[in-house]
């Protein structure tokens, strides 16, 4: 089986214009993790579509889901599950629910994305999927625009790496689900610590994630420079 899963646990927000988690701000007429779910269910390859929501948010993203969604259809693939204190803890949770509703499977795919990316492109979900199924693991990248510049002090430039060779990593990531859990219950306490996102798993594990070309235009909405930028994608607002 192939699962979305949508990561939507926080409940922070660096907006600095609302209280309320970032993922549930209006972009246009609806909300930002809206958006993102409907592309999600875009796609027929999804079983299900998990949404990994903070406890205190979880009667609210249903409430919102049956606003939305309006195919019954739609509806039953969604599922929507406690997150935990970080991504990872999200994803994990997730997982949980998978095996505890459909059991476990060496073939299932889970593919997590943002809660607050929600200019998701279908390509780019496919190519995810035929990526996970392949190679066990992969992760969606754009080629690095502008110069990268290192250093350890913040004050003095220590290196300048070949640009060619760096990419931002956007999302998704996705993943062979028995693979993805196997690497996580074997990291330490202090592995766990460090990570910073669940292709990170693999990476400290030397296994392989294999890049997905992602697009400019799948923009995180982290800041209110961001949410400006995403209001004028969508038509709803002048950036200037």
């Amino acid at each position: 089986m192939i699962f979305g899963a949508i990561l939507a646990g926080g409940i922070g927000s660096r907006m600095n214009i609302t209280d309320m988690p970032k993922q549930f701000l209006n972009l246009g007429d609806k909300p930002i993790i809206i958006h993102t779910l409907q592309k999600m269910l875009l796609c027929k390859e999804f079983n299900y579509v998990y949404i990994g929501v903070h406890e205190d948010w979880i009667l609210y993203m249903e409430d919102l889901i049956k606003k939305y969604i309006l195919s019954e259809e739609n509806k039953k693939r969604v599922i929507i599950i406690s997150g935990g204190k970080d991504r990872n803890e999200t994803i994990m949770n997730i997982i949980q629910g998978i095996e505890s509703k459909f059991g476990e499977s060496d073939e299932d795919i889970i593919v997590t994305h943002d809660a607050v990316r929600p200019f998701l492109t279908s390509r780019i979900i496919e190519d995810n999927i035929k990526y996970a199924i392949e190679y066990g693991a992969c992760d969606t990248v754009i080629s690095a625009i502008d110069t990268i510049v290192i250093s350890e002090n913040g004050k003095i430039i220590k290196n300048i790496p070949d640009r060619k060779q760096m990419y931002q990593g956007q999302t998704p990531q996705s993943f062979k689900i028995s693979l993805l859990k196997k690497l996580y219950n074997e990291l330490s306490e202090e592995e766990k610590n460090i990570l910073t996102d669940a292709c990170k798993i693999f990476i400290v594990k030397n296994q392989p994630v294999y890049l997905v070309e992602g697009e400019i235009s799948n923009l995180k909405i982290t800041t209110p420079s961001d949410y400006k930028i995403a209001q004028a994608m969508i038509g709803g607002i002048n950036i200037d």
